[in-house]
C-alpha cells in the first residue's frame, strides 16, 4: 500500500494565469450548467462534472432538475479543503439558459452531434460570460437552438465528464490541468512513488 505523507509546506506554487493557447487574457465568468439532474440516479456523474468544473477553472456549477443540497455540501467541503471558490446553485434549466443568452452571454452546448471542439473554440467569444451546457438523459431541442455553439468532443458516445474535461483543457490551456489554489489547506504534490500531501494548517502552527 502506498504511503501517505502529511508535511508542512512553506510556499504554494503560484496559480497560472488564466489564458488560452492564443495568449488571450480571459476575465469573463465561466459557468457549467448540468441539465436534467435526477437525484438518486445521476449523483456520481454529476458530482464528477462539478469536480472537473472546479479543478479546471469554472466559476460556478449550476444544477437544473432535482435539488440536491447534500451534493452541494460535499462540493463546498472539497473547496474548503483543496481551495477555490466554486459557486453552486440550483437553477431552472432552460429558463436560466434563455436569460443568459438574452443578456448577451455565450452558451456552449457539449454534444456528440456538434462541431469538433478544436475547430469551434477559436470562434467562441471570450469577452462575454460563457455558459457550458452539459445535457442529461434527454436534451430538449430548444437547447440546440438557444446555444450559439453546439460543440463535440468526438462524435462517438462517451462520458460527458470526459467531454467537459477535454473542452476546458483546450479552452484554458495550460492553466486548466496545472491549476493551483492559493487558499488550499491540502495541497497534493505529485510524485512517482507513494502519496505526498502538504497540510498548510500544520505549517501555521
Amino acid at each position: 500500500m502506498a504511503n501517505l505523507t502529511l508535511k508542512k509546506k512553506s510556499l504554494l506554487k503560484p496559480r497560472l494565469e488564466t489564458q488560452n493557447h492564443f495568449a488571450v487574457n480571459m476575465s469573463e465568468r465561466l459557468d457549467v450548467l448540468r441539465l436534467g439532474y435526477r437525484k438518486g440516479r445521476d449523483p456520481r456523474i454529476t458530482t464528477h462534472l462539478a469536480l472537473v468544473s472546479r479543478a479546471m477553472g469554472a466559476d460556478g456549477f449550476l444544477l437544473a432538475g432535482d435539488e440536491d443540497k447534500e451534493m452541494f455540501d460535499n462540493l463546498n467541503s472539497v473547496s474548503e479543503r483543496f481551495g477555490g471558490d466554486l459557486k453552486t446553485e440550483h437553477v431552472s434549466g432552460l429558463g436560466h439558459l434563455k436569460k443568459h443568452v438574452a443578456e448577451g452571454g455565450v452558451a456552449v452546448h457539449l454534444t456528440m452531434y456538434g462541431e469538433p471542439f478544436r475547430k469551434a473554440i477559436p470562434k467562441i467569444r471570450r469577452d462575454r460570460p460563457v455558459l457550458i451546457v452539459v445535457g442529461g438523459a434527454k436534451v430538449p431541442g430548444d437547447v440546440y437552438k438557444l446555444c450559439q455553439h453546439n460543440v463535440a468532443v468526438g462524435n462517438q458516445p462517451h462520458s460527458e465528464v470526459a467531454a467537459l474535461a477535454l473542452f476546458m483543457d483546450a479552452w484554458f490551456g495550460e492553466s486548466a490541468s496545472e491549476r493551483t489554489f492559493e487558499d488550499a489547506r491540502l495541497v497534493i504534490e505529485g510524485i512517482n512513488d507513494g502519496k505526498l500531501v502538504h497540510d498548510n494548517e500544520i505549517s501555521k502552527e
